[in-house]
């Protein structure tokens, strides 16, 4: 029997397709991982990408499942299309039509209403969503037809634009990268960006645009990107949006094009995860563990200080600034380290192989 190959250790980043669950993507990671020879080898993700959207989902492996649950408190870069006219109970494609509106929105109403919903906001959360009720699952409870009260949550949204115009001194993620991720049917005749928006999608018989005398362009839908905060639900805050131009709206189209510091650039396709299986290198597409602490400061250790870590004992008399650092022995991640006036504790620590000096 061959030896198995050691557990790997750092980020995968899945470009997930539309209908497949976060926890389905971690068990295809295990099962490839499994025939590519690897030894067991822990596997989490984060931060939940429902079904119906697609986009980067960071998938930890080995020590680095110990930074997962910052990744879930990191921000999000969406790209999602509102559809006007309809509110669903999921508040998505899923759901069932719960109201209608014949009203449609002009494009400067759209433009003009989303520094409304710029900066610290509130919103109430989808009834079908995983936040817990009394123990149990808000979409568990609205599948069962109970009538399921949300509270009413704080959020930031950083950013909000026109996908392909982001405004001036906003979220630099932009480009051809957010141009590449949008669903085609969004998209002009070319990859310049300039057809991104639905702007004038209205019914046939529509005035001219250019004629200062024509009355104005109705969108039927419009294609946003938002830089929000963790616990932010794009769903709300598509409907508060359609709600707020007096009309009523669903997300038709969901991509998260950034996921702390993850980028859709470095999500590689299924396919290319199924390399693995057939005995690809898998450090080929692995990231390492700190790239997830791209903001982290580094504290360069020696090798008795290294010691010290490992054994969960204080270092003292540092001159670093205080706040988290990522504790390293020649580029290799030691713990994450807490400075505070010149000393530092473990916050976490990581059994990674040492590397020869």
């Amino acid at each position: 029997m061959t030896d198995r190959k050691a557990p790997p250790h750092g980020w995968l980043i899945l470009d997930k397709p539309r209908g497949l669950g976060s926890t389905q993507a971690v068990g295809m990671v295990k099962r490839v991982l499994r025939q590519g020879g690897y030894a067991k080898t822990k596997v989490g993700h984060g931060g939940t990408l429902d079904p119906l959207a697609e986009g980067v989902l960071p998938i930890a492996l080995g020590e680095a499942t110990k930074l997962a649950g910052r990744m879930l408190d990191a921000d999000k870069i969406y790209a999602f299309t509102i559809q006007f006219g309809e509110e669903t109970a999921t508040l998505d494609t899923e759901g069932e039509v719960t109201e209608r509106s014949d009203r449609r929105p002009p494009m400067a109403a759209i433009a003009g209403v989303l520094d409304h919903f710029t900066g610290p906001i509130e919103q109430v959360p989808p009834a079908y969503s995983a936040l817990k009720i009394d123990g149990k699952r808000a979409y568990d409870r609205a599948r069962a037809g109970e009538t399921v009260e949300m509270k009413t949550r704080a959020v930031t949204v950083h950013d909000l634009y026109l996908a392909g115009h982001p405004r001036e001194g906003g979220d630099p993620d932009k480009g051809s990268s957010l141009a590449r991720g949008l669903d085609p049917r969004l998209r002009g005749g070319d990859d310049s960006g300039a057809g991104l928006v639905s702007t004038f999608q209205t019914t046939a018989g529509r005035p001219d645009p250019y004629d200062p005398q024509a009355p104005l362009e109705l969108a039927d839908s419009v294609t946003l990107v938002a830089h929000v905060s963790k616990g932010t639900y794009i769903r709300s805050l598509a409907r508060d949006i359609a709600r707020a131009l007096g009309t009523l709206g669903h997300v038709t189209y969901l991509r998260r094009i950034k996921a702390g510091p993850f980028r859709e650039e470095q999500a590689i396709s299924l396919d290319k995860l199924e390399e693995i299986a057939k005995g690809a290198a898998i450090e080929n597409l692995l990231l390492p563990l700190e790239a997830g602490l791209d903001d982290i400061p580094v504290l360069t250790l020696d090798p008795d200080s290294a010691q010290a870590v490992r054994q969960g004992r204080v270092l003292s008399e540092l001159p670093h600034t205080d706040g988290l650092h990522l504790a390293s022995l020649h580029d290799v991640p030691v713990a994450l380290v807490e400075v505070d006036g010149g000393t530092a504790k473990v916050v976490r620590g990581f059994n990674l192989p040492d590397v020869a000096e």
